[in-house]
């Protein structure tokens, strides 16, 4: 059996958490997160498989951080229909599940999904036993974003760089060498129609740094075990890239695309939007902060 990203198996379970919510003004969208991860998935996360024993009451961070960037993404991507895309590309696709909740919005659109070839056979599996068979317009891309060239992959896929393009890059730049973010971002900047969009979400080199540096044994001892279980948990998958700080406009200028906006996923926007509930109660507890290290942009090409 291939071993899939731990890391797209936790998302999705955290995606499927913030979908119990009782209120709908700040429920995660994804409503079909949870059908995806099965026995097999969950057996890979350890200790994290309680995550989904929990009852909605139990706010996990890891969902709060989802719900906004679920929120926005879905709303980006319904603007980008409505205003005439041909062809959506999803990279490092995971368990995401919009060419599924979207099938119908989505019905003349040519989708690519991208992905290790090891996630994305567990994901199609997953998708078949779960859902149905995949809509004829989604192709399957097995990439390796680290080493493969994704222009050519994409190409025999049968993606037409003429076409005005839709591109979702979730949950993935943290995890690359930088020379492969800056390439992937310089190709689509490339081979997109003029008014594609990007949309990917991102931390800075600070954050990456501390991460790098930071020693548990300084923790109190309530939140050492949990940060040695997710430590563990993530060994295989670091963090390893960030934008350099509070500079996006530049680094995406330096390789041909346009900043349009950004969201920090605890900003008052995100909080305010996203997290507020109709009673006034915040999920997670915790305010907005002016402080940003996590975020999600949007940039076109010009």
């Amino acid at each position: 059996m291939c071993q899939p990203s731990i890391t797209s198996i936790l998302v999705a379970a955290a995606r499927a958490l913030g979908a119990r919510d009782r209120d709908p003004q700040v429920r995660n969208p994804d409503w079909l997160a949870e059908r995806l991860v099965g026995p097999d998935e969950r057996a890979l996360l350890g200790p994290f498989d309680a995550l989904l024993d929990q009852s909605f009451d139990i706010e996990v961070p890891i969902a709060r951080l989802l719900i906004p960037r679920t929120h926005f993404i879905d709303a980006r991507l319904k603007t980008a229909v409505g205003e005439g895309i041909a062809q959506l590309v999803i990279l490092g696709a995971g368990f995401d599940t919009r060419p599924y909740r979207f099938s119908e919005m989505l019905k003349d659109v040519r989708v690519f999904e991208v992905d290790h070839p090891d996630t994305q056979q567990v994901k199609i599996r997953r998708v078949r036993e779960a859902i149905a068979e995949p809509p004829t317009n989604v192709a399957y891309v097995a990439v390796d974003l680290r080493t493969a060239e994704l222009g050519e992959a994409l190409t025999r896929a049968g993606y037409e760089a003429a076409r005005k393009t839709f591109f979702i890059w979730e949950g993935v730049t943290m995890y690359l060498p930088a020379e492969a973010v800056q390439a992937t971002v310089t190709w689509i900047a490339s081979n997109a129609a003029r008014e594609s969009a990007i949309v990917f979400d991102y931390t800075y080199e600070t954050p990456i740094k501390l991460m790098r540096d930071f020693d548990v044994d300084k923790l109190p001892e309530s939140a050492k075990q949990a940060a040695m279980r997710f430590r563990s948990l993530m060994s295989g998958e670091p963090w390893i890239f960030g934008l350099p700080d509070k500079a996006e406009k530049e680094f995406l200028n330096s390789l041909g695309l346009e900043l349009r906006t950004v969201l920090g996923m605890n900003s008052r926007e995100a909080v305010e939007k996203y997290l507020t509930r109709a009673d006034g109660t915040i999920f997670g507890t915790y305010p907005a902060t002016e402080q940003q290290g996590y975020m999600i942009l949007e940039a076109v090409v010009p």
